[in-house]
């Protein structure tokens, strides 16, 4: 089926396509100098000491949870059994590496409006027993990171974000992915910037860097520097060097195609993030008082990945019969991300509990949905998200 308002639109222009054609003509494929030159651009772009591009958004989450299993300092440093706090809203992928390292998954409830934590529900969820918590930031929308920080306050708790659907997004004029110890981003095609498939870590912290590194392709020391955080100084000897693995790692290296994209995306992202939040604006006085819908309340300066419509408690208006609406308008929509994740089945396998109850991740899961939002002007998509009002319904 055909939609006038889709998902995602591609955002390649001629210089996307130029650089595709320089790499198929130089012969080379695999990671290369274009993924170092889009990981500086991309570090430069967040304001952040590294970058690591991986092969999807999927992939820089296992690499951002497996690096805090083999780093020497004991404040960030996880083991098997540790707890770890996630909202009950997420993608799979934000779970699987967490169930995948043995750590402890404690499900908490999400706001409402904002779609992420219910701070409250996450300050009352954190005890002595927590080791870490993952922030996401859901369809572009920041955290309240002034409030997390202060429910850590002094213990050891390590944050991660999870910022794959927030690229773009600022708190306090601090980019959304650069809270915690490393911050992950995603590429794919339908997101804010597209490599085809991709994905991104950022972090400050020299020695983690350096295990992603290492973890990225095959826990070998290829691409470590000769003095190194991760094992004994290098050989000088190339030849040595080239078969020795000190992590168990991974092969989630990018393609250098994927790296010649991403260098001129980000060139465009500072742009198109702007036309977004142009939109954004848009949404929010066509549907911010909408008498049957709730909209995403914003945090910071979202990145509005896509466009949340969430049915109010007490409506008479169903999903069923408001996606029925949407589709005859010509939109495509999809539930909010996956839902209220903690009763997907895979859960069984999982070592987890919820914390008190998911009242408002299932209220989503039963009665959200989200349309596309786009790095161009779409005034006629709320022109006839306006129709959605009043005797429309």
């Amino acid at each position: 089926m055909s939609f006038k308002f889709p998902l995602a639109t591609a955002s390649w222009g001629a210089e996307e396509h130029e650089a595709m054609q320089r790499v198929i003509a130089s012969g080379m494929y695999s990671m290369g100098a274009n993924v170092q030159a889009f990981e500086r651009g991309f570090a430069q772009y967040t304001g952040s000491n590294h970058c690591v591009m991986v092969n999807s958004g999927s992939s820089a989450n296992l690499l951002m949870v497996a690096a805090l299993f083999y780093t020497k300092n004991s404040k960030l440093k996880l083991q098997r059994g540790d707890e770890v706090i996630v909202p009950a809203v997420s993608w799979s992928t934000t779970y699987y590496p967490l169930y995948q390292y043995g750590l402890k998954i404690k499900f908490v409830d999400i706001d409402l409006h904002t779609l992420n934590y219910d701070l409250d529900q996450l300050e009352q969820a954190v005890t002595d027993k927590t080791r870490a918590i993952m922030a996401v930031n859901l369809l572009g929308n920041p955290n309240d990171f002034g409030r997390i920080q202060q429910i850590i306050g002094k213990r050891d708790i390590v944050l991660m974000e999870d910022n794959c659907e927030s690229m773009g997004a600022t708190y306090q004029g601090k980019p959304a992915g650069t809270f915690g110890v490393m911050g992950t981003y995603s590429s794919f095609f339908s997101h804010h910037i597209s490599t085809m498939e991709g994905g991104l870590i950022v972090t400050d912290d020299e020695e983690i860097y350096q295990i992603l590194l290492s973890l990225r392709a095959h826990g070998w020391t290829r691409n470590l520097p000769q003095k190194n955080h991760v094992c004994s100084d290098k050989s000088d000897d190339p030849f040595e060097e080239s078969f020795r693995f000190v992590l168990p790692g991974y092969n989630v290296r990018p393609l250098e195609m994927e790296g010649a994209l991403g260098i001129e995306q980000v060139k465009r992202l500072p742009k198109m993030i702007e036309e977004r939040r142009k939109n954004g604006k848009l949404l929010q006085a066509a549907l911010g008082n909408h008498p049957d819908i709730l909209i995403q309340r914003e945090i910071g300066e979202s990145s509005w990945f896509g466009f949340s419509l969430v049915i109010r408690p007490g409506s008479q208006l169903t999903r069923k019969m408001l996606v029925a609406q949407l589709n005859e308008l010509g939109f495509e929509c999809r539930p909010i991300v996956a839902g209220n994740f903690a009763k997907n089945e895979v859960v069984k396998y999982f070592d987890s509990e919820i914390h008190g109850t998911l009242k408002n991740a299932e209220h989503i899961d039963q009665n959200g949905l989200f349309v596309g939002n786009h790095h161009f002007p779409i005034p006629e998509a709320f022109a006839a998200l306006a129709l959605l009002s009043g005797s429309a319904l």
